[in-house]
C-alpha cells in the first residue's frame, strides 16, 4: 500500500474548549460567582426587610431567588448576566438619535 495516499484523521472531542467550566462544560466560573453573589445579596436583603412570617418569607425567596439563580447560572446568549446588562447600558448611553427630513415635492 502507497503510504503517501493516506491522510492522517484525527477527531477533536466535543468537551476540547470546556477548561475553566464547572459541571463538565455546562456551567462558566464566572457565572457560577456571580449566582452565588446575587443570590447571596438577594437573600440577605430579603431576610432582613420583610415583615412576613417565616412560611411566607420561604415561598417569597424561593420565587424570586430562584428564577434569578437559574437565569444567572444560565446567562444571557452566551454571556454573563452583568455583562449582558452592561451591553444594555452601554447602548443606551451611546445611542445616537437619527432624524430625517422629509424631502418635499
Amino acid at each position: 500500500m502507497d503510504e503517501k495516499g493516506q491522510e492522517n484523521i484525527y477527531s477533536i472531542p466535543a468537551n476540547y474548549t470546556d477548561s475553566g467550566k464547572i459541571l463538565g462544560g455546562l456551567l462558566s466560573v464566572r457565572n457560577v460567582i456571580e449566582a452565588i453573589l446575587l443570590v447571596a445579596l438577594l437573600a440577605f436583603a430579603e431576610i432582613k426587610l420583610l415583615p412576613l412570617e417565616d412560611t411566607a418569607r420561604i415561598v417569597v425567596m424561593v420565587v424570586t431567588l430562584l428564577p434569578l439563580g437559574i437565569v444567572c447560572l444560565i446567562g444571557i446568549d452566551g454571556d454573563s448576566l452583568l455583562q449582558y446588562f452592561g451591553y444594555i447600558v452601554h447602548f443606551l448611553f451611546r445611542r445616537r438619535k437619527l432624524h430625517f427630513q422629509e424631502k418635499r415635492i
